[in-house]
């Protein structure tokens, strides 16, 4: 049962059985752990950049989507949610043409677009029955997504794991909801059900969790990384834009592995892509927010959701006491 904010969701959310996207995770998510999500009953996504070559972006939307309606076919009382796919709309994916195309091939229900939004492309995705969420870290380029005719917006706040921005969800969604009544997801350090019923709470009608699904055995990332996760707490994010010329949050254990001091890392720009030790961004430092002081263990993507979804509805009967 969704805790009412400002809207109802499009029907499309209508099989959620908890208020929950699973954001794109570069290299970790997969057709694994998107259709583990999406059978638990949350949205699972994926950045089309993690199918390489190009033409296994068309292979992976074909299992995902034959397994989807496999399991909607043998479980009609519980049918899977809806996956989303993660568009880089950034001058420098010369992929984009070509991902968006095979995207239109099998209908993609989500499409979530990323640094930078183009009319064009919420058009084409409108264009077969799907809807467009943009992700945003300040109020200027959420109006501007909109302008461009984006669904829904995804607030990234401060403590979000990766790229990450820099306002207080709280604040960050009030803004927002003073003039768009529109689908809204809010990202930054959401990891249990009780911080998903917060997020609806301050006006959101989704949370955007990430970190914890990086310790899922569906997750395809290192047993180091996952069990860093596992033993990390919120001090052990460090945010830096050295990585990938963006501010992100990465784990602290991660950067000293790479021979860097994590207390003393310099500023780097819009065009870096690596730095001086070899080490690259996502493979060798590790993404991860703030909330993973949550997460205690490397679990099934199932169970981990049907944690949360305990938990959320733990902390719903509490506030409606």
């Amino acid at each position: 049962m969704r805790y009412e904010t400002h809207m109802a969701l499009p029907s499309l959310f209508d099989t959620l059985a908890l208020p929950v996207i699973g954001s794109p995770l570069f290299i970790i998510s997969g057709p694994d752990l998107v259709i583990a999500q999406c059978k638990a009953g949350i949205v699972g996504s994926f950045p089309a950049l993690n199918a390489r070559p190009q033409a296994q972006l068309d292979e992976w939307l074909h299992r995902i989507t034959e397994e989807l309606a496999a399991h909607d076919r043998a479980h009609p009382d519980r049918p899977a949610a809806p996956f989303a796919v993660n568009q880089i709309v950034h001058r420098s994916n010369d992929r984009l043409e070509a991902d968006l195309a095979t995207c239109a091939k099998w209908k993609v229900p989500i499409i979530i677009t990323s640094l930078g939004a183009r009319e064009d492309l919420n058009t084409a995705v409108h264009g077969w029955g799907g809807i467009a969420l943009h992700d945003v870290i300040d109020d200027r380029f959420a109006h501007k997504a909109v302008e461009k005719g984006a669904d829904g917006l995804i607030l990234v706040c401060t403590g979000a794991g990766g790229h990450a921005g820099r306002l207080n969800p709280f604040a960050f969604v009030q803004e927002v909801r003073q003039w768009f009544d529109g689908p809204l997801a809010l990202s930054g350090a959401i990891a249990n059900g009780g911080a998903v019923l917060a997020a609806q709470a301050a006006g959101a009608d989704l949370a955007y969790v990430g970190s914890p699904f990086i310790a899922t055995a569906e997750a395809n990332a290192v047993a180091g990384y996952k069990q860093a996760v596992v033993d990390g707490r919120a001090d052990d994010i460090v945010y830096s834009n050295l990585f990938t010329g963006v501010h992100g949050n990465y784990l602290r254990a991660s950067i000293v592995a790479a021979g860097l001091d994590p207390d003393h890392l310099p500023d780097s720009d819009a065009s870096a892509m690596n730095f001086g030790s070899g080490a690259k961004a996502w493979k060798d430092i590790w993404g991860a927010g703030q909330g993973i002081g949550a997460v205690d263990a490397v679990l099934p993507a199932a169970d981990l959701i049907a944690r949360m979804a305990r938990e959320y509805q733990a902390a719903r009967t509490r506030l409606l006491s």
